[in-house]
């Protein structure tokens, strides 16, 4: 990698998360940490308005989930490089991502030398992994495991439905998508009523379920 320094961008909706990860690497050698976001959104600007050349995003941030973030990222800026922190070894998000591009995927029980060598593997060109998760994603192809025929119909929304999902499944009101996302309340309506026809959902409360069972929305929330 040389002496050049690396810019990174930090991705998380904890402040204290952000903090602890700035600190640690800013203490590396040719790291500087260039700008940082709360939400998915924000990240995507941050990463379009700075071109870091790494990204370390949380994969659970409202408006807009760390997958989608990636892949919003690596179509608009593909130079930056997308590492991943999540609290759990999902493997949906797994297969998403590496799909995507993503450069990492760090559990967030990492330690900060797995995270400094992350970020080392991904501007070499290489990936990066959590023991854990080289281990799922083995699994995963050696048992071939078959998403459910809904988690298939997700695939098939289209990015601005991706975000409209997300948002409706956060409890966000007509209006409030509105306004985030630039657009009229009777359009939000219509991708609304289409994602639900997409995904053969109902109801509200079962797009909500939904959401949670794919990981998209926090149970907590």
């Amino acid at each position: 990698m040389g002496k050049s320094e690396v810019k990174i961008v930090l991705a998380d909706d904890h402040t204290i998360v952000r903090q602890g990860l700035a600190k640690l690497l800013e203490g590396e050698p040719f790291f500087r940490v260039v700008g940082e976001a709360e939400n998915g959104r924000e990240a995507v600007g941050k990463v379009e308005e700075l071109k870091p050349d790494v990204v370390i995003m949380d994969i659970s941030m409202p408006m807009l989930n760390g997958i989608e973030a990636t892949r919003q990222i690596r179509k608009s800026v593909p130079g930056t490089r997308v590492i991943v922190l999540s609290m759990h070894c999902h493997d949906r998000y797994i297969r998403e991502l590496f799909r995507l591009g993503a450069s990492g995927y760090l559990l967030k029980d990492s330690t900060g030398s797995d995270i400094v060598k992350a970020v080392h593997a991904a501007m070499a060109g290489n990936t990066y992994m959590s023991p854990s998760v080289s281990r799922l994603v083995i699994e995963d192809y050696v048992s071939s495991q078959k998403k459910s025929i809904r988690e298939d119909l997700y695939s098939s929304l289209s990015n601005r439905e991706r975000e409209v999902f997300q948002m409706v499944a956060e409890g966000r009101s007509t209006r409030e998508i509105s306004e985030i996302l630039f657009i009229s309340p009777s359009t939000v309506k219509t991708h609304r009523a289409r994602i639900m026809e997409k995904l053969r959902i109902e109801n509200i409360s079962q797009l909500i379920q939904f959401a949670i069972r794919i990981g998209i929305v926090d149970m907590e929330a």
